[in-house]
């Protein structure tokens, strides 16, 4: 675990080693692109989650269905929770999309509050997959976060392919996977393959900005 440091306002990014299976090198990992929350946003304390936390994101490219490990990410899984419960994923988008060069369908998509502090949380303790054993496999969901290990606010990313790059590793703190996609694949491939913006962006993320983000209509818990 990390200490966590004051989070700039501005989206950082960071540069990826390459996935495995021979797959062209990543040309960006996901950044956190939130700005820092006050003290006021603070959630009131959640009750315990079950092991396995189902989340149901409406999406206007269509639904996909979350499976959360609350047993061996707890921290990331409840942070992802508490900004479900409080409908601040309500109302935000899916608004990257970046695609491994070379690699047909290979990527992520990248979605969330996005600098938006009224819907900010306080960040978290960055918990690795060296730590939970979760692994950046196909449909996989994790945090995105800022530079140097620090922990995730608002911000989430979810794998069209594995890409073991963005695991722990020595000396690189990776990203903190937390669970996975059990229905829509076929939407976070829509996503991923959605037209972008030749130039938008800043850093690592330029000219990965999709030219229409995908509106989130709701995030809701299910039974």
């Amino acid at each position: 675990m990390w200490v966590i440091r004051t989070l700039a306002p501005l989206a950082l990014c960071l540069l990826a080693a390459g996935c495995g299976g021979g797959a062209a090198d990543e040309k960006a990992a996901p950044a956190n692109g939130s700005a820092p929350a006050s003290n006021s946003t603070a959630p009131r304390a959640q009750e315990p989650l079950p092991d396995i936390v189902r989340v149901r994101l409406e999406t206007e490219a269509g639904p996909i269905v979350l499976e959360l490990d609350a047993r061996r990410a707890p921290l990331t899984t409840a942070n992802f929770v508490r900004y479900v419960d409080a409908r601040r994923f309500d109302g935000a988008t899916f608004y990257r999309a970046s695609r491994t060069p070379g690699a047909s369908g290979r990527g992520f998509i990248q979605g969330g509050i996005r600098r938006d502090v009224r819907r900010s949380f306080s960040a978290i303790l960055h918990e690795p997959t060296s730590a939970t054993g979760i692994r950046h496999g196909e449909g996989t969901i994790s945090m995105a976060r800022s530079e140097m290990g620090a922990g995730a606010i608002g911000d989430f990313f979810i794998t069209a392919s594995p890409m073991p790059s963005l695991d722990a590793r020595p000396g690189k703190p990776g990203y903190a996977a937390f669970g996975r996609v059990i229905e829509g694949m076929d939407v976070v491939r829509r996503i991923l393959a959605a037209p972008t913006v030749e130039g938008a962006g800043r850093g690592a993320m330029r000219g990965q900005m999709l030219a229409a983000p995908v509106r989130i209509v709701s995030a809701r818990r299910m039974e």
